[in-house]
């Protein structure tokens, strides 16, 4: 099998690259061959350095995509984009690398196609942000996307792309509608959602984080471990059973500002609590308002995604995966 992982420096593509380390059988057989692909030059994992080719590429520049699919990856995990910010703030940036990027993939495979048959699994990471308001007390998998920001804009149209390729035949595609992922390992980045990691990471190693908006704010959330998991059963799972709808909302927990911090508490102490300091923001607080907070995902329940189910669980995974298994200090 060769595998070709898109946004392979990015958090989630170095935790595949790891998991799949781990677990050479995770993808359902024998990998001969990965191509790593990111803006900046990703690195491989040492297990399979050896049968890797890393590359700094942006797939939305000409010709980057076809060549890629010219040597016929089997599986293909498409993780690349600029984050929520980013993309809000660079108009065009974000329509380049977020639709442009994907729509070349697409059409790179299609064309590869008509050469002599190939149809690989396409892999797509989406987004919760393809919903907009009004929203009922839960988003099931039946409503409609209006996205109220352009990044999820992008994702909607990339969806229905995704779909229409997949039901003309020209790849077996499936588009994962990730939660906020919390909590993220490094450094805070552009996304309009990072202060719900932000909160969460800093105090853990004794520093101050910002929180910009009211701890009654309500979200939907799954671990970066979570997210892994979910990336790999999509590799592997039947798309029979998922049928023409082929993107799905993932599993997560919806919970409060509040009850992040209360998980907190729990699990690393009154100390760490104090480290989060209130600094309002409009433009943050406008953002964050038009996001869903809730989801019925029994859909991919059935078909077999898990999630963490409470806070505690969340930052305890945080802690094991990112902190050695304890709080520094």
């Amino acid at each position: 099998m060769h595998v070709l992982v898109i946004g392979a420096a990015g958090m989630v593509g170095r935790k595949l690259l790891d998991r799949i380390a781990a677990e050479p059988g995770s993808l359902g057989g024998d990998i001969d061959r990965f191509t790593l692909v990111d803006v900046i030059e990703p690195v491989a994992p040492a297990v399979f350095a050896s049968k890797s080719a890393t590359k700094a590429a942006d797939l939305s520049d000409p010709g980057v995509a076809e060549a890629l699919i010219a040597s016929r990856p089997d599986m293909i995990f498409h993780l690349a984009a600029i984050v929520s910010g980013e993309a809000e703030a660079d108009f065009e940036k974000g329509y380049n690398v977020n639709l442009d990027g994907t729509r070349s993939l697409f059409e790179a495979i299609r064309l590869e196609s008509k050469n002599a048959p190939y149809r690989p699994r396409v892999v797509f990471a989406s987004s919760i942000a393809v919903f907009g308001t009004p929203f009922p007390d839960k988003i099931g998998d039946e409503f409609f996307t209006t996205p109220l920001t352009s990044y999820g804009t992008q994702k909607a149209i990339s969806e229905l792309l995704l779909s229409d390729y997949s039901r003309r035949g020209f790849f077996d595609g499936i588009g994962i509608r990730l939660p906020t992922i919390c909590i993220r390992p490094g450094k805070p980045n552009k996304a309009a959602s990072g202060f719900f990691s932000n909160i969460l990471r800093e105090p853990l190693v004794g520093q101050e984080a910002v929180l910009p908006v009211d701890e009654n704010v309500r979200h939907w959330f799954a671990s970066p471990r979570a997210a892994v998991g979910f990336f790999l059963h999509a590799a592997t799972l039947d798309l029979e059973k998922v049928g023409a709808r082929r993107n799905l909302s993932m599993p997560g927990l919806s919970a409060l500002v509040g009850e992040e911090i209360a998980a907190l508490r729990r699990v690393a102490g009154e100390k760490a609590v104090k480290l989060i300091r209130r600094e309002p923001d409009a433009t943050i607080q406008k953002i964050v308002a038009g996001w869903a907070t809730d989801f019925d995902t029994t859909r991919a329940t059935k078909l077999g995604f898990k999630a963490e189910t409470a806070f505690d669980d969340i930052i305890k995974a945080h802690i094991d995966d990112e902190l050695g298994g304890k709080i520094p200090g």
